[in-house]
C-alpha cells in the first residue's frame, strides 16, 4: 500500500517517538501498523490522523492510558472540551485567521509589529505562549492543517531569530552561560527558541544545539564552553521513563556545579522529581530562576569580603 507511512516518518510528523509508538502498540493495541515483507511497520493515514490528535491531547495534559484506547470521535469530543477550557479570546482567533491566509509576509509582519509593541519578553510570554496553544486547538477543531502549523512555526522562528540576533553584544557578566538542547527522542525545538529569547534578553550567552542531540554531545558542549546551565525542552509526546532516564543520566554526566533545567509542557516533569534538576515549565519562571542563580553565584564573593 503506497499510502503507508514508515515509523520514522510518523515519528517525525507527529512528534511521538518510535519507542512510544511501539509501547502503545503492545500496551493498548494501537496503533496497529501493517507489516511489510521485512517486518517493517507501515501506518495508514487514519491511524496517523489519530496519532496527531492523541499528541494534542497529551500536550493538554491527558494521560495515554485514558486517551489512546478511545475512538477518534471520542477524542474529537474530548479535544473540543480542551479548546473550550483554554478560553482563547478574539485576538487569538484573529491570529488563526491570519495564519489561514497563507501569506508569509503578512504573518511575519504582524508578528514583527507585535514584537515591537510588546517587547521581547511580553511577546514571548503574553502572545506566543498562548498562541502556540491556540494553533494546536485550531488543528484539533479541524480549522488548521498540519502544514499550516509548520508554516506558523517557520514564520515565528524567523521573527524570533531576528529579535535574538538584535541582542548580540548584550551579554552580562553576571549572567550564566547556557547550553540549550533536546534529547535524541525529542523532535520539537520551538520551545528552545522561546527559551533562548528569554535567556538572551537577560544577558545570557546561549549556545543552542537544537533538537535531537545525543547526551554525550550535550555534555561535550557544556564542558567546552564552560556552561553554567544546561536547559532541556520536553513535549508531552515523550514517555515519562524517557524523560526521567535522560535527566538522571545527564545529571550524572555533568559536573556538579553545572545546573540542569528542564522545561516544556511534559506532564512527567511534574509527576516525579529528579534530584539535581530544576523544573522550569513556564516561560515567566526563567527570570526568577536567573535571579536565584545570580544570588548563589555572588554569595561566595560576598562571604569573602
Amino acid at each position: 500500500m503506497s499510502d503507508l507511512q514508515p515509523i520514522a516518518a510518523v515519528e517525525r510528523d507527529t512528534g511521538l517517538s518510535k519507542d512510544t509508538l511501539r509501547a502503545w502498540e503492545r500496551r493498548y493495541g494501537f496503533p496497529t501498523p501493517v507489516r511489510g515483507v521485512q517486518a517493517e511497520r507501515g501506518y495508514p493515514p487514519e491511524q496517523v490522523h489519530k496519532l496527531h490528535l492523541l499528541k494534542r491531547l497529551l500536550d493538554a495534559g491527558h494521560r495515554p492510558g485514558r486517551v489512546v484506547p478511545l475512538e477518534v470521535e471520542a477524542l474529537q469530543r474530548l479535544a473540543a472540551g480542551v479548546v473550550v477550557a483554554t478560553g482563547h479570546g478574539t485576538d487569538m482567533q484573529e491570529w488563526i485567521a491570519l495564519l489561514g491566509q497563507h501569506d508569509a509576509y503578512a504573518l511575519r509582519n504582524a508578528l514583527g509589529q507585535a514584537l515591537l509593541q510588546l517587547g521581547l519578553e511580553r511577546f514571548v510570554t503574553e502572545l506566543v505562549a498562548p498562541l502556540n496553544v491556540a494553533v494546536g486547538d485550531a488543528w484539533m477543531q479541524g480549522r488548521l492543517q498540519v502544514f499550516e502549523e509548520h508554516f506558523y512555526a517557520e514564520c515565528l522562528q524567523t521573527v524570533l531569530r531576528q529579535a535574538i540576533g538584535g541582542l548580540m553584544g548584550a551579554v552580562h557578566q553576571d549572567a550564566p552561560r547556557v547550553v540549550l538542547a533536546t534529547i535524541p527522542q525529542e523532535w520539537h525545538g520551538l520551545g528552545l527558541l522561546l527559551a533562548e529569547a528569554l535567556f538572551s534578553l537577560e544577558g545570557c550567552n546561549c549556545l543552542s544545539l537544537g533538537a535531537r542531540v545525543p547526551l554525550a554531545d550535550i555534555v561535550a558542549a557544556a564542558r567546552s564552553c564552560g556552561a553554567d546551565v544546561v536547559g532541556l525542552s520536553f513535549t508531552a509526546s515523550l514517555a515519562p521513563a524517557q524523560v526521567h532516564n535522560a535527566l538522571r543520566e545527564l545529571r550524572a554526566l555533568l559536573p556538579g556545579e553545572v545546573e540542569v533545567w528542564a522545561g516544556g509542557q511534559c506532564p512527567a516533569l511534574h509527576r516525579r522529581t529528579v534530584e539535581g534538576v530544576r523544573v522550569v515549565t513556564q516561560a515567566g519562571q526563567i527570570a526568577a530562576e536567573l535571579n536565584r542563580w545570580r544570588a548563589l553565584a555572588q554569595a561566595p564573593a560576598a562571604a569573602g569580603l
